[in-house]
């Protein structure tokens, strides 16, 4: 999952441009230049200035409006992940703050519909192939079988990200995915090992704590008063409980519609 996390932000970074995220710039056009490739983006100099020349994956700002866009007006369901629109910033055309299960979902299904129509289409379909690549390895099935060429796959989309992404992007968060089939045939599943449940329970304890110097007793405090009023309220079905937030679909298992 953290794998997934920083190849995300690392593609995202790139293609937007983000400060600070971004994989291509100033250095990355000078490692061209001392590797002898890519002799189109090299640095050119102009005066007191210096000029790069757009790569293959360079958005323009329309573009940038366009992919910001199509994130901003997605609508998921309710649990399937957080609020992607508080995620998008029209102003400065980025995603901010974004959790390992919000790059999650983008790799999983947001990220291809994104690009459609604002990237060249190699670029599209290598961009495409990565994320249904991670799609398939999160599969809660996969076949003994279908493992060597998932491991071929992860190595033929590698070699086509260095066709058209800067030598610096290739970090070894990038490197690690050629050896996560390996980790599926050792350890089995990868939803199996997914820290994303124990992560949102986390989230629940943090908002547990009332008083600062004591944070430990006060998830304490309110943890036995949660299981205490739970274990009242099993003797008292048709009582509410006071604090506690329902399920929306509480009514639904209970044979009851919500309308």
């Amino acid at each position: 999952m953290h794998v997934e996390k920083n190849v995300c932000d690392s593609i995202i970074g790139t293609l937007l441009n983000i400060k600070g995220k971004t994989k291509d710039g100033i250095n990355a056009s000078k490692d061209l230049v001392e590797m002898g490739v890519r002799f189109e983006l090299q640095p050119q100099p102009h005066g007191k200035r210096t000029y790069l020349p757009p790569a293959c994956h360079t958005l323009s700002k329309s573009q940038k409006i366009s992919f910001c866009g199509c994130l901003r007006g997605v609508k998921v369901p309710q649990g399937y992940s957080s609020n992607i629109k508080s995620l998008v910033s029209m102003e400065d055309l980025k995603l901010i703050g974004l959790k390992s299960h919000d790059c999650h979902v983008l790799m999983q299904d947001l990220l291809p519909m994104a690009i459609r129509g604002i990237l060249p289409e190699s670029v599209k379909q290598v961009i495409t192939h990565l994320c249904l690549f991670f799609n398939v390895i999160c599969t809660k099935v996969i076949g003994p079988t279908r493992l060597d060429d998932l491991e071929n796959e992860a190595i033929i989309i590698l070699c086509q990200l260095e066709l058209y992404f800067p030598p610096s992007f290739f970090d070894i968060m990038v490197h690690l995915i050629v050896h996560l089939v390996r980790e599926i045939r050792i350890c089995g599943p990868m939803f199996l090992r997914w820290m994303y449940l124990i992560e949102r329970f986390m989230k629940i304890f943090k908002g547990y704590v009332k008083n600062p110097y004591r944070p430990e007793a006060s998830i304490v405090e309110r943890y036995i008063a949660e299981e205490a009023i739970k274990f009242c309220t099993t003797y008292m079905s048709k009582v509410d409980a006071i604090g506690i937030s329902r399920s929306r679909y509480e009514r639904r298992q209970e044979g009851k519609g919500t309308r």
